[in-house]
């Protein structure tokens, strides 16, 4: 059943037309995936499908009943609320449901009213409540945001991180449940485990889902159709990014021949008519009209392809040198005593949870802060080119041929001397693009920018902080062929696994406990020292939580016939509380249990004190289930 569908959609921004006709339906459960180069109308789509913005021509049905939630790529919040109030506001309808069941337990409780109208009105709310998700929402609320690596639940939202924030609008846009959920780049600032849980979230959601991603992972093994936005016009293919891939290249290939067709159908009218005579028959003029309406078809629009190109500067074999090393920020131990080499020609990707130290060691490397300890040595002929993540280095009231080429009369890559103008064209800006001030591009125009900016300067390392953010998947796929074609030395901090598993020659993972875990294979390296840490630390965790039991009896194994009784009966004892809660939880939704005030407060109390044996009991389990792991 079709949840949202727009048909004949068109937008124009002055002379420019954005939509020329789009045409795009989404239904009850679907994953679709929304792709598209930067400036080719999907973010306006989006805007249109979520209500932002109206559409100059066309409609857009949604099913009466059906709610629509929207992650935009820079969220916003009323007030300056907690990151749990945050997320607790996305339960609009649930707390207006709970306050009602409330209030009218409350009138019933005074005998206010009629009764039986009360009671009906009761059931009505509780209704409401168990259809929107139930009676007891904060362990899923707290769950969320644990999940997403929210761990100062109670700070103000206008103290958080910008990809924080991002975090804080995820878990109130999940908890909230809508039928369809749209989302805007969710991957943006989230590190690897985080968009390992995310995937997996999204690949079991009941919603339906409009994914606008460049994750080339996540769409491959999350949608079911992809839907590409081009020249103002939607193209639709089944499955994910593969087959995308798979079905986009076929189209374009009969549409090469189709437009050949055109071409010798042309040639062959044009000569025909330049032999006749100037009277013509009646079949003939059918024959002229026809081929004058083929030469005025529009040919189809090429499609843009950056290139890029390193320039690349000689250096020794060994580029740059870390011995030693130890950053430390505000007490805290983010690098411990790193030593490694990094040769000419390898690419190291640099991983690990958001706060981990990732920037302040690319920052520590590039020598802008002195290290605790230890030494940075750089190779011979060193330098470098710096692609932050900020995009920092760009002036949003110059132009984009002033931030990228300055004063320059040419660019000079390798033995090539471009004109400015040329260059510039490699990475999509026209004449009067170049033109354009920089304040008024895309996040993804603006990436562009500053990659032409620091690419058409000699380097021996590029140095790129997150490199994806807010790139389309054509320029995504020219970096990456730049960098392993192309010879350069690489150090790159990302998020982006197919991004990372195509170029990296080897990890560095930053788990954010000060050590660092290094793989020199590449591709799914970091995989496999992601693993080798979570076993880690899950031994470590072990054997803090076991010397409590362990030491009671020394002298007998530290998991005997004692502890395997009480494991057994706790996980009985267990069951029996968790169905207690359920049993209570039940009888709160009985709206009979309502005429008696002083019995609501009875089940209230018994139900805090069976969660309280459940929280007791699983500790308890958990401390005999690590006893048991280490024999």
């Amino acid at each position: 059943m079709p949840l949202l569908v727009a048909t004949g959609l068109v937008k124009a921004y002055g002379a420019h037309t954005v939509l020329g006709g789009v045409d795009f339906r989404v239904h009850t459960g679907e994953r679709v995936g929304l792709v598209g180069t930067n400036g080719s109308g999907k973010s306006t789509l989006v805007r249109l499908l979520v209500g932002e913005e109206q559409p100059d021509a066309g409609t857009i049905a949604r099913r009466r009943d059906a709610t629509l939630g929207h992650l935009a790529q820079v969220p916003t919040f009323d007030g300056d609320p907690t990151a749990r109030e945050a997320v607790v506001a996305g339960l609009a309808a649930w707390s207006a449901a709970l306050e009602r069941h409330e209030a009218l337990g409350d009138a019933l409780a005074r005998g206010d009213g009629d009764h039986d109208r009360l009671l009906d009105e009761q059931a009505s709310a509780a209704a409401d409540v168990e259809r929107l998700g139930g009676w007891d929402r904060d362990p899923e609320i707290d769950a969320m945001l644990g999940f997403l690596g929210l761990t100062r639940p109670d700070a103000r939202v206008s103290t958080l991180s910008g990809g924080e924030q991002r975090r804080v609008a995820i878990a109130r846009l999940f908890v909230a449940r809508p039928d369809v959920l749209v989302l805007d780049e969710p991957t943006n600032h989230l590190d690897l485990d985080t968009i390992d849980w995310l995937e997996g979230y999204l690949a079991e959601v009941t919603s339906a889902l409009v994914l606008v991603t460049h994750d080339r992972y996540l769409l491959d093994r999350v949608v079911a159709r992809t839907v590409e936005v081009d020249h103002g016009r939607a193209y639709s293919y089944d499955g994910g990014y593969g087959e995308y891939l798979e079905e986009k290249a076929t189209r374009l290939a009969l549409a090469e021949r189709t437009e050949q067709n055109r071409q010798n159908f042309l040639r062959t009218e044009i000569e025909w008519l330049r032999r006749q005579p100037k009277a013509r028959s009646t079949k003939q003029k059918a024959r002229i009209q026809r081929a004058e309406s083929a030469k005025r078809e529009a040919p189809p629009p090429e499609a843009g392809h950056v290139e890029l190109r390193a320039n690349v500067s000689g250096s020794g074999r060994t580029v740059l040198e870390v011995r030693d090393l130890g950053l430390e920020l505000g007490g805290r131990v983010l690098v411990r005593d790193l030593t490694m080499t990094l040769l000419q020609g390898e690419r190291l990707g640099v991983v690990g949870p958001s706060g981990a130290g990732k920037t302040t060691l690319l920052r520590a490397l590039l020598g802008e802060i002195a290290p605790t300890r230890g030494q940075v040595v750089p190779g011979r002929g060193f330098k470098v080119a710096y692609f932050d993540q900020a995009r920092s280095g760009l002036d949003e009231k110059k132009t984009v041929f002033e931030n990228a080429i300055g004063d320059a009369t040419r660019v000079q890559l390798g033995e090539a001397v471009l004109e400015p103008r040329s260059y510039l064209e490699r990475f999509l800006f026209d004449g009067a693009r170049q033109r354009q001030p920089v304040g008024s591009l895309s996040g993804g125009e603006r990436a562009r920018v500053a990659l032409a900016k620091i690419l058409r300067e000699p380097a021996s390392l590029l140095v790129l902080d997150e490199p994806t953010n807010d790139l389309d998947l054509s320029t995504l796929s020219a970096l990456e062929a730049m960098l392993v074609e192309g010879g350069s030395t690489a150090i790159v901090v990302t998020h982006d696994r197919w991004f990372l598993d195509r170029v990296s020659t080897g990890v560095l993972v930053l788990p954010g406990d000060g050590s660092a875990i290094r793989d020199a294979s590449g591709g799914e390296a970091y995989v496999r020292a992601r693993d080798s840490l979570k076993r880690r630390l899950a031994e470590d965790a072990a054997r803090a939580r076991a010397p409590k039991l362990a030491e009671r009896r020394p002298s007998r194994p530290a998991f005997g016939a004692r502890e395997r009784a009480r494991l057994d009966d706790v996980i009985g004892e267990l069951g029996d509380a968790e169905a207690t809660v359920a049993a209570l939880l039940d009888r709160l939704g009985d709206p009979a249990v309502y005429s008696d005030g002083d019995a609501v407060k009875r089940v209230h109390a018994e139900l805090d004190a069976a969660r309280a044996e459940v929280s007791e009991l699983t500790t308890e389990w958990e401390a005999l289930e690590a006893l048991a792991a280490l024999g």
